[in-house]
């Protein structure tokens, strides 16, 4: 009888920010780890989020992110990415369409001692979904583009961080910044064609 393979778990440095990387079994490798710190750490610093500061990235499959969703979301499912902030949308600078309630519910800053690190929270990404969305055309910004499961991943961890710091798309103005700010993160990496970042 077999034992299931354990996650993997590493910690990577970079740019004053700690990514705690957690690769489940069932998560084929699409892009290096390096490739995907690089990219976490570019859209953090899109987001303006606080440094130092730690943040956990999982790369899972669809069974185990159906369980997350349901569990957290209350809904039935895989989704392609999911973000669990720990820092109050109002903890980091107002932008461009962000709903003013949403603002003023932030309560106060916790200080931490000197040279402590941020905790800013999760994000999960189900590479299961990620795949099965760029090779069937259901991936990009628009859901309707077909391009390199590596390119939708990394779209995927981008959109996961925007989140982490406070960015929303509920309303179409927010999402139109949310969408730019993407697309600007992400144009240093190694997207072929623009299409799928409209």
């Amino acid at each position: 009888m077999g034992h299931a393979a354990q996650p993997t778990f590493r910690s990577h440095y970079r740019d004053g920010f700690r990514v705690d990387m957690v690769i489940e079994s069932g998560a084929p490798p699409v892009v290096s780890q390096a490739g995907l710190v690089r990219t976490l750490v570019r859209a953090l610093q899109a987001g303006t989020a606080p440094t130092p500061a730690r943040i956990g990235l999982t790369l899972t499959d669809d069974s185990r992110i159906t369980v997350l969703n349901e569990q957290h979301m209350g809904h039935e499912g895989p989704t392609d990415v999911l973000s669990f902030p720990l820092l109050a949308p109002g903890a980091y600078p107002a932008h461009g369409g962000q709903d003013p309630t949403v603002r003023s519910a932030a309560g106060p800053a916790f200080v931490l001692p000197p040279g402590m690190r941020t905790d800013l929270g999760d994000i999960v990404v189900s590479v299961e979904r990620a795949i099965e969305q760029a090779e069937q055309g259901r991936g990009g910004h628009t859901g309707d583009v077909r391009w390199s499961a590596a390119d939708e991943l990394r779209l995927l961890v981008t959109h996961g961080a925007l989140h982490v710091c406070g960015w929303d798309h509920a309303l179409p103005g927010e999402e139109s910044a949310m969408r730019a700010l993407e697309r600007q993160s992400l144009s240093g990496e190694s997207m072929l064609s623009g299409a799928g970042v409209r």
